[in-house]
């Protein structure tokens, strides 16, 4: 058995939007969330992919909800991780090599630096050439 907290996850906004919007996968994401909160595990989610999540969520269902959206995940037990230099530049490597969406890259690529386990539904990811992937969780 892992230490306590030992183990780490990237959610990708795909996941989090399946916990948020109660979509497929959010039994799984849920379940990462209840450990988190008892610091048997690590959450950790881009600001990029955050980004992408109220984009979405404010080109669906308007500014207000994602306001009330930023204010719900800010309350969960996930680390936002802000963009350094050294993130930026795995990321535009993972960009070079798979044609995946940027923001993508950035959930590989913060999972990859950070020894973590991505968890995902979006089929996207299996395109990424398994030698640069990390672990993967799938939601579906």
């Amino acid at each position: 058995m892992p230490e306590k907290g030992s183990e780490k996850f990237v959610l990708d906004s795909h996941a989090l939007l399946a916990y948020l919007e109660d979509e497929p996968g959010r039994e799984k994401v849920e379940e990462l969330l209840n450990l988190a909160s008892k610091e048997e595990v690590e959450l950790l989610l881009s600001v990029i992919n955050l980004g992408e999540v109220l984009y979405i969520t404010e080109r669906e269902r308007g500014l207000s909800k994602a306001h009330e959206v930023l204010a719900r995940i800010e309350e969960l037990p996930i680390a936002i991780i802000e963009v350094n230099r050294k993130l930026a530049l795995e990321a535009a490597h993972y960009k070079a090599l798979h044609p995946i969406a940027y923001a993508d890259c950035f959930a590989l690529a913060l999972a990859r630096l950070r020894g973590a386990t991505l968890v995902t539904g979006d089929p996207e990811f299996e395109q990424i050439k398994p030698e640069y992937s990390p672990p993967i969780r799938w939601l579906r």
